[in-house]
C-alpha cells in the first residue's frame, strides 16, 4: 500500500476577501474530489486572501498510478482561468 501526498500552492489574484477565497476553494475542492476520488483540504495560508495551500492525499497500491493522478489534478487546477499554480510538492509513504 502506498500513500501519496500532494501540496499545491496557488495564487488567486481576483480574490478580494476571505469570503471570496473560501467560496472559490470550496468549489475547487468539490471538483477535484468528484473527478479523482482523493482527499482535499486547505493546509496553510488560511488568513491570506489571494493564496491557497492545498493538500491532496490518495491511497493506492501503486506509487506510479498515484503520481499519474496527481499530475492530472495539477493539470485540472492549472486550467482554471482565475488561478496560478505557484509550486507543487509530492511525497510518497
Amino acid at each position: 500500500m502506498k500513500v501519496g501526498l500532494l501540496r499545491v500552492a496557488l495564487h488567486v489574484p481576483a480574490s478580494g476577501s476571505l469570503k471570496h477565497k473560501r467560496r472559490y476553494l470550496q468549489s475547487l475542492k468539490q471538483r477535484i474530489r468528484g473527478k479523482f476520488n482523493v482527499s482535499v483540504a486547505e493546509v496553510g495560508s488560511q488568513d491570506l486572501w489571494q493564496r491557497i495551500d492545498l493538500g491532496v492525499a490518495m491511497v493506492g497500491g501503486d506509487a506510479a498510478y498515484i503520481d499519474q493522478v496527481f499530475t492530472e489534478v495539477v493539470k485540472v487546477i492549472g486550467r482554471q482561468a482565475d488561478v496560478d499554480v505557484l509550486e507543487e510538492a509530492r511525497e510518497f509513504l
